[in-house]
């Protein structure tokens, strides 16, 4: 189908959604996570085949190991996904909340509410379980979406979105066209350039993908280009902590876009010998000079540096840091407040690990990405970064001419929501 179809009837789906009943969406919801449990023997199946091509494009550099890392849909990814559905469905419905309600004057009164931004165009990169994760938050959130998969996951995009859309149409009442997929680059190319019907656009990969798509559409773009997180380990951290959370930090997916990539070390950390024996240790290939200090890894390799104090670690971050998460290890709590209210991130943490930037852990049940950004939504973006407002005014008849020739005069009364 021509991609401007689909995204007419992505616009018309939003539409029909944009005031569907709670509980239809959590029916909805409930119906996926099934359906997802009982057609898993064929995902994984479809997996496999991605994995086996995969394997093929490693080895002739067409995509990097940490990639082909991410792509495998097994037990345990289809577990997290499929209770991050079932969490989706728990959560209160994020459409149609008072934010603000004011009574500009007697029987007008203004109300300020949460609503659905409409059309989602979602560009990603190898990541399987994004499709499920991206659907069910848009169910929850009244939005359209359209999902453009990398070609190294397309067997497991295409069963992932069958099994998905298969669960929707035995729920009575869900729109039709709320969830779409295309594959191609020309398809890409269209989707930047459907402004009149894509409200926003997510990109969830590389620099060099979010960089792309920023310079080449009119679309508003919510993401980020790289993941460049730091560590710094005051003076006072604690040596079994610090060996703990970098490791975790470092290790635990090395990969992913907030695992840590540079390791900053106050200069009287009395303990930085050890900390850099248990890194080496656990595997950790640790580098003093890197070619560049902003520079994403993502691979179990650490660059580190030596600081003065904590107003260095924090212009060290600010200068070549990419704005998604930063920690400091500390027991001075006058330098973690300083730290966390001058790093100019969207998370800042105070004793613990950087991977812990992710809508999952934060209890959003998913995530469409972590934002950089500093508009509407930043860090993990789960259903409110899915959201904007809308206002309601409710009279009785009332006309401006009274207001600016003094017959009437506004008393802006906020009342509780």
């Amino acid at each position: 189908m021509d991609f401007v179809k689909i995204a007419q009837a992505a616009k018309r789906a939003s539409l029909e959604i944009a005031d569907l009943d709670e509980k239809v969406k959590n029916k909805a919801l409930l119906r996926v996570a099934r359906g997802l449990e009982e057609g898993k023997e064929e995902l994984f199946e479809a997996n496999r085949l991605d994995l086996e091509s995969a394997k093929k494009l490693v080895e002739e550099g067409e995509i990097s190991q940490s990639t082909f890392n991410r792509l495998k849909f097994d037990e345990n990814k289809l577990r997290d996904v499929v209770k991050g559905i079932r969490d989706i469905a728990e959560l209160p419905d994020p459409v149609n909340k008072k934010l603000l309600v004011r009574e500009l004057d007697e029987n007008l009164t203004l109300y300020k509410v949460s609503c659905p931004i409409g059309v989602l165009g979602i560009i990603f990169e190898a990541r399987p379980d994004v499709i499920a994760q991206i659907s069910s938050l848009a169910i929850k959130s009244s939005n359209a979406v359209i999902l453009k998969g990398g070609k190294e996951a397309v067997n497991t995009n295409k069963k992932t979105m069958e099994i998905i859309n298969k669960a929707l149409e035995k729920v009575e009442g869900f729109p039709k066209n709320v969830l779409s997929q295309v594959f191609t680059r020309e398809d890409v190319a269209k989707m930047l350039e459907c402004d009149q019907y894509i409200n926003l656009i997510i990109p969830r990969g590389g620099n060099r993908l979010v960089k792309f798509i920023k310079e080449n559409t009119k679309i508003p773009v919510l993401g980020h280009a790289d993941g460049i997180c730091h560590i710094f380990v005051d003076k006072s951290a604690d040596l079994s902590m610090a060996q703990r959370v970098v490791t975790d930090a470092k290790t635990q997916y090395p990969s992913a876009c907030n695992s840590v990539e540079t390791l900053l070390i106050h200069k009287d950390f009395p303990h930085t010998k050890e900390l850099l024996a248990s890194l080496e240790l656990s595997d950790i290939k640790l580098i003093s000079n890197p070619d560049s200090w902003a520079f994403e890894y993502g691979d179990k390799i650490l660059a580190y540096k030596f600081v003065e104090n904590t107003d260095e670690a924090i212009e060290h971050i600010n200068t070549y840091g990419s704005g998604h998460t930063d920690s400091i290890l500390t027991s001075d709590t006058e330098n973690a407040e300083k730290f966390m209210n001058k790093v100019d991130s969207a998370g800042v943490y105070w004793n613990a690990s950087t991977r812990f930037a992710d809508g999952f852990r934060y209890g959003f049940g998913a995530e469409v990405g972590i934002s950089t950004n500093k508009t509407h939504a930043r860090g993990p973006v789960g259903l409110d970064g899915l959201t904007i407002y809308k206002y309601k005014l409710i009279g009785n008849g009332q006309i401006v001419g009274d207001y600016a020739n003094g017959l009437k005069t506004f008393h802006h009364k906020d009342l509780p929501g």
